[in-house]
């Protein structure tokens, strides 16, 4: 294999054009050679935009062609499973946007089968590769804050259509799946343990009936505690603060930091203002140095930085938070 991965777009969605499609194209060990849909228009249409060499009219002829050796999906949840085992089929490594799955039987099973035909599979959870993320985990694991006690996570947006497929049940759609998927992962990173407990609330969309605003919290095994909220129907908002036995550290930008800003993490000591001091984070797309590590796993043949496996616990969570929440009577797990 080259240097440079040859990397096909599965799908015209908009997180690919406006995301990583530029990311793989500002990396220095990759390049977009080819993107699919379902209409041969629409995909001509989408390469002539962003400069893409080619341009398929199915998601099978991409696949089949032997000009890429890994493959993005950018596809609804539903369709997340299916292609990623076609791709495969085809040997081709593939990036899939968060969830995996539908579920976590449908997650374990995908995993499972790349790993039994031996080809590279990750999921795209990308603002684990932001450097503040780095800096504050060695803050909690330096003593900053003292022991931790306390994890509280946001992220939000208001969505503005009635047509959107976050609306669709059948394909995958709500807010846990969404966005709250970035507070769990937050703090099961944070804490390095997977939660033992945990209940969720939500209010559903009146005809379709998925989770538009969720509040939910997570026990973990060292005694932390972690709280969310997340939905679809609020004021955008990405958060994280993190509180110990001594201090607190806060990320006003946890998921979606813009790539062209420093970031600002914010720490307090002690128990007054006084305490308080930041550190900058310089500016970085976090979409970058994800298909960069993921082009260099294929490359030399190591492991993605965050093994896939973590999708699938990622899963278990959602999967009983959304019982949880549907069962609406206080139920735990």
């Amino acid at each position: 294999m080259a240097d440079k991965v040859r990397w096909g777009i599965l799908s015209t969605a908009n997180i690919g054009r406006s995301k990583v499609i530029p990311a793989i194209q500002e990396s220095h060990n990759g390049e977009v050679v080819a993107v699919a849909s379902r209409s041969q228009e629409r995909a001509q249409a989408f390469a002539d935009d962003l400069g893409i060499p080619k341009a398929f009219g199915s998601y099978e002829d991409l696949i089949a062609s032997g000009e890429v050796d890994a493959v993005y999906i950018p596809l609804p949840n539903d369709g997340h499973a299916p292609w990623s085992k076609a791709c495969a089929d085809a040997g081709l490594a593939t990036l899939c946007e968060k969830p995996l799955a539908m579920d976590v039987a449908e997650a374990q099973e995908t995993v499972d089968y790349f790993a039994d035909k031996g080809v590279l599979f990750a999921e795209a959870f990308m603002y684990r590769f932001h450097p503040q993320h780095d800096l504050v985990r060695e803050l909690i694991a330096n003593g900053e804050i003292g022991e931790l006690r306390v994890i509280n996570a946001t992220f939000t947006f208001s969505m503005q259509s009635d047509t959107n497929i976050r609306l669709d049940k059948s394909m995958g759609g709500g807010g846990l799946l969404d966005v709250g998927c970035y507070c769990i992962n937050a703090m099961r990173l944070i804490t390095g343990e997977e939660p033992d407990g945990g209940q969720a609330f939500a209010r559903f969309h009146p005809t379709t009936g998925v989770d538009m605003s969720a509040t939910a919290t997570l026990t973990f095994p060292s005694g932390v505690l972690g709280h969310f909220d997340c939905g679809m129907e609020t004021h955008r908002t990405n958060m994280l603060d993190i509180r110990g036995t001594t201090g607190r550290i806060r990320l006003d930008d946890a998921f979606v930091p813009p790539a062209d800003e420093a970031k600002t993490v914010r720490i307090w000591n002690g128990e007054n203002d006084l305490s308080y001091r930041e550190m900058t984070v310089g500016a970085a797309n976090q979409y970058t140095l994800m298909v960069e590590d993921f082009a260099d796993a294929l490359v030399n043949n190591r492991p993605f930085r965050f093994p896939v496996q973590d999708a699938v616990n990622n899963m278990i969570v959602i999967d009983n938070l959304r019982a949880s929440a549907e069962a609406q009577d206080g139920y735990w797990y």
